[in-house]
């Protein structure tokens, strides 16, 4: 099966604003990890920082959809950062994800890795 290549046109310098780059290209129906975007920013070790943008993602006058990055085993573990407790799973679920006690189900499958989809231009 062949994949469609995600472009990202430009490399933000901002690590926050790189995040929300890369968040904004994950599409409906499919998460992806803290630890998965920090290595595709380069800096493997910053999953935790990632983390920290997706709180502050509520501040962004657009809406990222924050609720489709998920910790590195598929758990909902940044539900609490949301309005509501359930906004997370309900998002989720909107877009066909099954969530059960705050585990995605299938996540290997619905599983998406912006090292193997985004493909940088220029760089």
């Amino acid at each position: 099966m062949l994949k469609k290549e995600t472009k990202l046109n430009e490399r933000n310098e901002d690590f926050f604003e790189a995040v929300y780059q890369v968040v904004r290209l994950i599409p409906k129906g499919r998460v992806t990890s803290y630890g998965a975007i920090a290595a595709f920013l380069g800096s493997k070790q910053s999953a935790r920082a990632v983390g920290w943008a997706m709180n502050a993602s509520h501040r962004h006058q657009e809406n990222l959809p924050a609720h489709r990055v998920v910790n590195r085993i598929g758990m909902l573990s940044g539900k609490h950062h949301f309005a509501q407790d359930n906004s997370m799973q309900n998002r989720l679920a909107s877009e066909g994800v099954v969530v059960l006690d705050n585990q995605i189900q299938q996540f290997e499958k619905l599983f998406w890795d912006p090292s193997k989809e985004i493909k940088l231009d220029g760089y």
